[in-house]
């Protein structure tokens, strides 16, 4: 299982804002700490700010900040969130799978359990669990 670059610079941002919650930071400075493209991390700011995990402000002095303590951000919503389509393999995608077996098909639901359990040890982690441990 590999998740897309966008997860990985969501997690970057905000395991960053977590670090120093008192303060606002810019997209400027969080690219710069990564080594990551300030225009993809655009995307990653507006689309935390959409769903609530962050708080933009705007102007001269602006920047943005986490919109609620670390400890109350769980990862597993956040990948969640940030992955456009979850599917380990074709056939858990029921709109547009192209395999005949899709729904009756052992590899399916092993591969479902383990996305699961994948899912599940995420959700046990909040973002101030990832910030300590590093």
């Amino acid at each position: 299982m590999r998740l897309t670059t966008f997860t990985d610079y969501t997690l970057r941002t905000l395991m960053y804002l977590a670090r120093q919650p008192a303060r606002l930071a810019t997209v400027a400075e969080i690219a710069g700490a990564h080594g990551i493209s300030q225009h993809h991390l655009t995307k990653v700011v507006y689309r935390l700010g959409v769903r609530g995990v962050i708080r933009t402000v705007r102007g001269r002095n602006g920047g943005i900040m986490l919109a609620r303590p670390a400890c109350e951000i769980c990862v597993g919503q956040v990948v969640r969130d940030s992955e456009p389509d979850f599917y380990i393999a074709d056939c858990f995608n029921r709109e547009h799978t192209t395999c005949r077996h899709a729904g009756h098909c052992r590899v399916e639901n092993v591969l479902g359990k383990a996305t699961d359990a994948f899912l599940a040890t995420l959700d046990a982690v909040s973002l101030a669990d990832l910030v300590l441990s590093t």
